[in-house]
């Protein structure tokens, strides 16, 4: 939703800043890489170990990476079908790492509570991605959803960092929300794609391209 909403604005800023990256000789798999690495680097060091304040600013940084190769993309006038592997692939990673390790911090400082809401949000969010790569991959096409990856990130992210501040239950109130959106998403992608697919099956001219779980 949020990605919908944001996404001329935040072209707007990111472009420039690709064009300069490009100019100094890097590329977008490079950034792309290299923001995967931080977001890791900053949940597991700092994140997970309660420094939620510091772990908030620094994943965040390194999540604006992810705007940054795909201006880098634009500006170069194509992108490869590598570096949309690439990309998602890093999403993943950086989100299970972002979500695992607020699951670590909750359940190692004994708020069993929280950390159920985290590891819900850990787990529909890599469920939402797969749904909907799985129906990219079937040619099946849908719209956009309630808590996509920008959502999870900025509320994860947002209530990692008030409650580094000291602000009572941000963290608790943050992922519980995420837990609840996440789950009613997963929901929400499966109709979409059942939607999809009987609009496919009665069009007469679309080859079946039904392909085996993996």
């Amino acid at each position: 939703m949020l990605n919908s909403l944001a996404r001329s604005s935040v072209s707007k800023v990111m472009d420039p800043i690709g064009r300069g990256l490009l100019k100094a000789g890097l590329t977008p798999d490079v950034v792309t890489i290299v923001g995967t690495i931080g977001v890791v680097a900053g949940s597991i060091a700092l994140l997970a170990t309660g420094h939620l304040f510091a772990g908030t600013m620094v994943v965040t940084f390194f999540v604006l990476c992810d705007l940054v190769d795909g201006a880098m993309a634009r500006a170069r006038g194509y992108g490869t079908d590598f570096g949309v592997v690439l990309d998602a692939s890093c999403d993943r990673i950086a989100d299970g790492a972002l979500f695992g390790a607020l699951t670590y911090y909750a359940f190692t400082t004994d708020q069993r509570v929280l950390g159920i809401a985290a590891l819900i949000c850990l787990v529909s969010g890599q469920v939402i991605s797969y749904v909907k790569a799985r129906a990219d991959s079937v040619e099946l096409a849908i719209g956009g959803a309630l808590a996509e990856r920008a959502e999870r990130n900025v509320l994860g992210l947002v209530g990692a960092g008030l409650a580094g501040l000291g602000v009572p239950y941000a963290l608790d109130v943050a992922l519980w929300l995420l837990a609840a959106a996440g789950l009613v998403t997963v929901v929400q992608r499966l109709v979409q794609v059942r939607r999809a697919a009987v609009k496919a099956a009665a069009d007469p001219g679309r080859r079946n391209t039904g392909r085996p779980a993996l």
